[in-house]
């Protein structure tokens, strides 16, 4: 008799024979591939604040006894703790030469400000440094003569403060075409109390060029393609706000001038010269305004 177990064992391996791929393995699963760990960026440098400027001051003519003004900014400047040091504007070219040197040997910005005609020297300068590619990083003009020059590219920030009307100063000074940077000019003429001689003396805007100076390493240097120059005749009695440029801020639902003006902290007079509109015109969604910037940086109020 034939053991069970044995047929069974043959006919396993009959089917075995017929059917060899029920002998193969099931097929192994695929091991996951090994992705490459991949190392992080290396941190990026840290970024090098901007030295302290140097700042250059220039009295006009007999400056010593028509441009004081001057010689009180350069004190409260240093106080301040920067470099600045007062000339007169006869010295212009020797100046800049070694203002052109200084900044070669050890960049740091350069600041240059000039009553009468040390604002013209205050261009000057900035016209030598152009053809060097030195940057000048601001200039301030007060009631510089009428022959300055145009404002060249290399100046980041421009501002003229002057008296149309004067004769021994009212440069009324522009920039030249495709200029990039910053510029800001007031007439201060309708201000019956500000001369030519008395125009630099102004303790308030000492103060905010010591604060704009003061601000300096922490104010983007590269022009801003969007900056809107900005032509003020500042009006009789009112304060001279030292805007950087403007820029253009579209107009929403229920917009007005005069809530315009709040939320960005500017007198409503302002934002009707800037885009050549009365106080009280009428806005449409989605028009284009032009409002000044402060020269400090600090954000506007929220607009609701």
């Amino acid at each position: 008799m034939i053991d069970p177990r044995r047929l069974l064992v043959l006919a396993a391996l009959v089917l075995l024979a017929l059917n060899p791929g029920l002998a193969a393995a099931s097929p192994a699963k695929p091991k996951p591939a090994v992705v490459p760990a991949v190392a992080p960026p290396p941190p990026a440098p840290p970024v090098e604040p901007l030295p302290p400027p140097k700042i250059y001051l220039f009295r006009g003519a007999m400056g010593p006894i028509f441009s004081t003004g001057i010689d009180r900014l350069e004190e409260k400047l240093t106080a301040a703790g920067f470099s600045a040091d007062v000339y007169e504007f006869t010295l212009c070219r020797l100046i800049g030469n070694r203002a052109i040197a200084s900044y070669k040997e050890s960049p740091a910005p350069i600041v240059l400000i000039g009553h009468s005609m040390g604002g013209l020297c205050s261009v000057v300068i900035s016209e030598m440094a152009a053809k060097e590619n030195i940057p000048i990083s601001l200039v301030i003009a007060i009631d510089p003569a009428h022959a300055t020059g145009d404002v060249p590219l290399n100046v980041e920030r421009f501002i003229n403060i002057f008296l149309s009307d004067s004769v021994l100063g009212g440069g009324d000074v522009v920039a030249v075409p495709g200029y990039r940077g910053h510029y800001a000019s007031y007439d201060l003429k309708e201000n019956s109390r500000v001369s030519h001689i008395n125009i630099e003396k102004s303790d308030d805007i000492h103060r905010q060029i010591v604060e704009m100076v003061t601000q300096l390493p922490r104010i983007p240097a590269q022009p801003h393609a969007d900056a809107v120059p900005l032509r003020y005749l500042v009006p009789a009695n009112s304060l001279v706000e030292l805007w950087d440029s403007g820029m253009r801020v579209p107009v929403r639902r229920g917009d007005t001038m005069e809530s315009i003006a709040a939320a960005n902290r500017v007198p409503l007079w302002s934002i009707a010269q800037s885009n050549s509109l009365a106080e009280n015109a009428q806005l449409t969604p989605g028009q284009s305004i032009v409002v000044p910037l402060p020269s400090l940086p600090s954000a506007p109020a929220a607009r609701k």
